[in-house]
């Protein structure tokens, strides 16, 4: 990364007159720190890789210099953005349409799972701005509905949440279509290696800039916690895997039983996954540690005295199932992501007594704890619907003229499919197979999966909450 000299900080009152108008009529008075410090180098046109939390007004602090770099006499795309999902993209669409008015500039939305009729209209309109989730861009691209040609920023926003949708490989084609001289702008709350990787792709020589505890450097690792009850956990956990979707994990329990019972519900969900405890025979063990060191499992389960000396590269997540019996042992286990100059997560599950624990931990060593809301069922159901949409909306543009002829076969049926509940199984059925054959292997910086294990361990993936996971979670719901 570049080490180029630190740019100081930006105020409104140094923006265009056509900007601080724009900012103060939606209710801006000053700028945010995120704003403030990331602005100038997109002013300077020095590719930056910021990282910064949801709600820190990093969304003002790519719109509002991107608009200070378009021309608006030039009815070509000039920026870029891309984001991880369609309601993100109506978002960021609909504060650059408000940072837009009364200055001649015109945005567009792109997103899939809805039709193209509205959307290649505003690209025939000739926006300047255009935000949308990867596969969809690509695809107006392969349709012409729009070229780059002209583009003089490329900005990714959420860029993890990006790559745990799936979008690597549409990022990867899309690179092709992109000129050569631009600016490149990445936002992300963590940078794990995947997306360190995706930088050095997309970005010239990027500068760091860090807005996680008021310091100017990666913060190497994210630390957040979920409240669970304690009853509930094997659940949690399930929804968390779905939404976060690590490349890779070290989950810690407290005992050799609660290891074996937390791998038999990952396995059991589809997920790629073993354990390590005192129980395992040496020549288990070393089996256990060849796929780990390989980088075949995406899972490993285990307590601290079997994942003792453990050492593995690039990992992008550590999960505290259980909170440790001692202060020391969280720092030991969260400090085994986050290394070599890549960020890393330590998510933590704690019940209303470990919360205690957890905020005396990061009181003691001075860590910035961050609380999110477990998610719901809506909320995976949400996740892995527009998940499953840009990995099928990926695969049929992947499809030959041959293939498409054979597939146009089957049209008939699947506009009669769906008209009964048996139907509709049917297709879930299906759909949910695909799925799980491929996102639930962890994805690598080529783009392709690894293996998802043993077959036979692969079931149907998240289940609605009336169903039974077996174990201790039996019959209750979520």
């Amino acid at each position: 990364m570049s080490s180029t000299e630190e740019l100081p900080e930006i105020r409104l009152e140094d923006l265009s007159e056509a900007t601080q108008k724009a900012v103060r009529d939606i209710g801006w008075e000053e700028l945010m720190p995120v704003q403030a410090k990331a602005i100038p180098y997109m002013l300077a046109g020095r590719d930056v890789m910021v990282q910064s939390r949801t709600g820190s007004g990093k969304t003002g602090a790519f719109l509002i210099p991107a608009f200070e770099r378009i021309d608006p006499e030039i009815d070509h795309c000039q920026v870029i953005i891309m984001v991880p999902t369609r309601e993100l993209a109506r978002q960021v669409a609909a504060d650059a349409e408000k940072l837009a008015r009364g200055r001649g500039l015109r945005s567009a939305a792109v997103y899939g799972g809805v039709g193209y009729g509205e959307q290649l209209r505003v690209l025939k309109e000739g926006a300047h701005l255009v935000v949308g989730t990867p596969g969809r861009i690509l695809d107006h691209l392969m349709r012409r509905s729009f070229h780059l040609d002209k583009v003089r920023v490329l900005i990714f926003d959420e860029a993890d949440r990006m790559l745990s949708m799936g979008f690597y490989p549409d990022m990867k084609a899309l690179a092709r279509y992109l000129p050569k001289k631009r600016s490149g702008y990445m936002f992300s709350a963590t940078f794990p290696p995947l997306v360190l990787s995706l930088s050095r792709q997309f970005l010239n020589e990027p500068e760091m800039l860090s807005l996680s505890a008021g310091s100017e450097h990666v913060a190497e690792t994210t630390q957040v916690y979920y409240e669970v009850n304690s009853m509930e956990k094997d659940r949690g956990l399930i929804r968390i895997i779905e939404v976060e979707n690590p490349d890779s994990a070290i989950i810690f329990c407290n005992t050799k039983a609660q290891t074996h019972y937390v791998m038999k519900v990952l396995q059991r969900f589809g997920y790629d996954a073993d354990e390590l405890s005192a129980d395992l025979s040496q020549s288990a063990r070393e089996q256990v540690l060849a796929k780990v060191y390989g980088k075949k499992l995406r899972f490993l389960v285990a307590t601290d005295v079997a994942a003792r000396g453990i050492d593995i590269d690039n990992l992008s997540h550590v999960i505290l199932y259980d909170f440790p019996e001692d202060h020391e042992s969280y720092i030991h286990r969260t400090g085994r992501t986050g290394r070599a100059g890549a960020g890393g997560e330590a998510i933590s599950l704690v019940g209303v007594l470990e919360k205690l624990e957890l905020k005396a931990v990061a009181k003691r060593y001075g860590i910035d704890m961050e609380r999110r809301e477990l998610p719901t069922d809506e909320d995976v159901q949400a996740v892995v619907t527009e998940r499953v949409t840009a990995l099928l909306e990926a695969k049929l543009r992947g499809l030959d003229n041959l293939v498409r002829e054979r597939m146009e076969r089957m049209m008939p049926l699947a506009r009669n499919l769906g008209k009964s509940d048996d139907e509709l199984a049917v297709i879930a059925m299906l759909i949910d197979e695909y799925y799980q054959e491929s996102l639930h292997a962890a994805p690598t910086p080529d783009g392709e999966k690894k293996s998802s294990g043993d077959s036979s361990r692969q079931s149907t993936g998240y289940r609605p909450k009336h169903q039974s996971q077996g174990g201790r979670g039996r019959g209750r719901r979520r």
